[in-house]
């Protein structure tokens, strides 16, 4: 039997160069698509997208892996503005 692929372990290696001050992905917090927006929660390899029992979008572009699966599920309407972080900022994928 093979070993499981523990996701969270795998992504912890990473290290991240964050830029707090200037996000890479600006979301549409008001965006009322309740179907569109449970698409971008499932998706994103990062599980940076969640919502409460409310309803609200709780998104933290820190951890974003830089795929780019948000932007184009998305289409403009959850993830208004997605661009890669600028120059030494992101993240810096480590084997583990």
């Amino acid at each position: 039997m093979a070993n499981k692929v523990n996701v969270a372990e795998k992504l912890g290696v990473n290290k991240y160069h964050t830029d707090e001050h200037n996000p890479h992905i600006q979301v549409d917090k008001e965006y009322l698509d309740r179907d569109e927006i449970e698409r971008v929660v499932r998706v994103c390899p990062a599980a940076l997208y969640s919502v409460d029992d409310n309803g609200t979008l709780f998104f933290d572009y820190l951890g974003c892996l830089e795929c780019g699966t948000c932007k184009v599920l998305s289409e403009g309407k959850v993830v208004e503005d997605w661009n890669y972080p600028v120059g030494t900022k992101g993240v810096e994928y480590r084997l583990g």
